[in-house]
């Protein structure tokens, strides 16, 4: 059985599974919930709370649980799954690296865990522009919903210089939540990559050094990555004409 759970917030959905899951639990409540709230929300928020009394999915189930999935790939913001059921645990840790957007485990009795993570604030993106200089601000673990609007952002800082220098700032940036974002985030890369004729990349965090010589391979401006105590040097650095 599937009972909805009510008194979340706008914009998140959640329900609660028992017993065994038959294929009219999911077309008499579990997929129409889905279905309004992606129509009013378009990207939602899902906490799942599977009991320990869950026996499993008919045949039917499996099957209406797939094509749901699929037919709102794109819609799940982030899925909070909490469960003790050995089954499930495997199962979600199976497929979670394969799903657009992040999935995240919590025990029965973390309910409450799971409905803070999913309340979470997003990270962000920031622009700044002087002289020429952009700074780009990544801040948090970045989600896809965190690339909405960027893309303007990004044309109209390029359009105010001739000449545009990027400053990429890594120092609070702790990488992408889901292969959405990360598409997002080498879209936006591969739409503007011609346009900077220089990029200072700073962070503090190993993985980041990665990023000059990525930007290398994609773009064409000169690249060079200052560590995070050296933020006015790859200011000046960039600035170079």
């Amino acid at each position: 059985m599937i009972e909805v759970i009510t008194g979340l917030p706008a914009g998140t959905i959640g329900f609660r599974a028992t017993g065994k899951i038959s294929g009219d639990d999911y077309d008499n409540t579990l997929t129409p919930a889905i279905d309004r709230a992606i129509e009013e929300y378009q990207h939602i928020k899902l906490l799942a709370v599977l009991g320990p009394d869950l026996e499993g999915y008919s045949l039917e189930a499996a099957w209406d649980d797939t094509r749901l999935g699929l037919r709102h790939w794109t819609g799940f913001e982030r899925v909070a799954v909490a469960t003790d059921a050995t089954w499930v645990r495997a199962s979600v840790k199976a497929i979670s690296f394969m799903l657009p957007c992040p999935v995240k485990l919590f025990s029965v009795n973390e309910e409450d865990d799971a409905r803070r993570w999913l309340a979470e604030s997003l990270g962000s993106i920031h622009f700044d522009e002087a002289d020429g200089v952009i700074v780009a601000r990544l801040i948090g673990k970045l989600e896809a919903s965190a690339y909405e609007g960027i893309d303007e952002e990004v044309v109209a800082a390029f359009s105010r210089t001739e000449h545009p220098r990027l400053l990429l700032d890594l120092r609070d940036f702790d990488g992408w939540s889901g292969l959405s974002a990360l598409g997002h985030h080498l879209s936006l890369v591969r739409e503007h990559r011609r346009k900077p004729e220089r990029i200072a990349v700073v962070g503090d965090k190993a993985w980041q050094r990665l990023a000059e010589k990525v930007m290398s391979q994609f773009v064409n401006a000169k690249a060079h990555f200052f560590d995070g105590d050296d933020f006015e040097g790859a200011r000046a650095w960039v600035a170079q004409r």
